[in-house]
C-alpha cells in the first residue's frame, strides 16, 4: 500500500512526480533485476471524510480525515483485494508506505496495526504520529524505513524527530538522508 501526502490524490505516486522516474518503474526495475519479487502494489485515495470528499484545509478536521483511513483500509480495500485478487496474505507479505501525510499515516498504521504489517515506510512523513513508537514482542515490523530531505520546507526537521525516537526506544529502522532532498521527488 503506497499512499500520498496532504491535497494529492491516488495518481501522485503512480502517475504524477517522481519527475524522473515513476513509482511504477522504480518497482518494475527492482522486479526486473531481482532486488524484489512481483508484487501488487495499491496506490489508495486515503482522504476518508463522511462528510466531504477532498480535502478541504490543513486543519485538525481534515488530518482526522485522513488518520480515518486505517478504517477503510482494514475494513473495506484489504479485504475486498484478498477477496478479488490472488495475493499473498499475513503481515510478512504485506508493507505499507507513503510520502508526506501518507508517511505519517503509514507509520500510525504500522504501530496500530503490526498484526497486518510487517513492513512499513514514510517518506518525509508529516507531523503528528504519537504513542510509544515501539512494538510488543513478536509483533516487531520487519523493516521500518524513515526518509527525509536536508532542505525539506514543509515537514522541516518532523522525519529526524521520529528517528529519535525510534532510536531512543531501541527500534532498529534505516534512516535514509538525502542531502539535497526537498519535500518531493528527489526524496522519494
Amino acid at each position: 500500500y503506497c499512499m500520498h501526502g496532504y491535497w494529492e490524490n491516488q495518481d501522485r505516486m503512480i502517475i504524477k512526480g517522481n519527475d524522473t522516474m515513476y513509482t511504477r518503474q522504480i518497482i518494475g526495475n527492482a522486479i526486473a533485476e531481482g532486488e524484489a519479487e512481483d508484487m501488487i502494489v495499491v496506490f489508495p485515495y486515503i482522504y476518508s471524510s463522511a462528510s466531504q470528499p477532498d480535502c478541504t484545509a490543513m486543519d485538525d478536521a481534515n488530518n482526522a480525515a485522513y488518520d480515518n483511513f486505517i478504517n477503510d483500509l482494514t475494513k473495506d480495500l484489504m479485504p475486498y483485494l484478498e477477496k478479488t485478487y490472488s495475493v499473498k496474505t499475513g503481515r510478512e507479505n504485506t508493507a505499507i508506505t507513503g510520502f508526506s501525510m501518507g508517511g505519517r499515516e503509514s507509520l500510525l498504521i504500522g504501530m496500530q496495526r503490526p498484526d497486518l504489517f510487517s513492513y512499513i515506510g514514510a517518506i518525509c512523513p508529516a507531523p503528528g504520529v504519537t504513542g510509544d513508537f515501539k512494538w510488543k514482542s513478536g509483533e516487531e515490523p520487519h523493516l521500518v524505513f524513515l526518509t527525509a530531505g536536508s532542505n525539506d520546507e514543509v515537514v522541516y526537521s518532523t522525519p529526524n524527530g521520529y528517528h529519535e525516537t525510534f532510536t531512543k526506544n531501541g527500534v532498529p529502522h534505516v534512516w535514509h538522508y538525502v542531502n539535497g532532498g526537498y519535500h518531493g521527488d528527489n526524496s522519494i
